[in-house]
């Protein structure tokens, strides 16, 4: 897949693959597409940290669904760690910061 001119490789571990969907109806290809998104804030995750470097990324999907996306970076590849929709607060704070910023 490419972002911005990059090219980004995915790399799923068979315990996480199925379970955003399982838990909140939402497949890798899903999760996979915010990051194409023009529309993303991305955040260090300190509070989750403590072994390597996570970080939180806010968009929408091709389907304008508002997704919270934690993952990594392992060997110059992106691994999903959690996907799931934003709650109501996050997406408020999402459209005021996509607002004040203009993006």
């Amino acid at each position: 897949m490419q972002v911005r001119g990059k090219v980004i490789e995915f790399k799923w571990d068979k315990g996480n693959l199925d379970k955003s969907y399982a838990k909140h109806g939402i497949t890798p290809k899903e999760a996979e597409e915010i990051f194409i998104s023009e529309e993303t804030f991305v955040v260090p995750d300190v509070k989750h940290s403590q072994k390597e470097d996570r970080f939180i990324i806010l968009g929408k999907s091709a389907a304008g669904r508002s997704l919270f996306v934690v993952f990594t970076i392992r060997k110059n590849k992106v691994r999903i760690v959690s996907t799931r929709r934003m709650h109501k607060r996050e997406v408020e704070k999402y459209e005021k910061a996509k607002k004040d910023s203009k993006i």
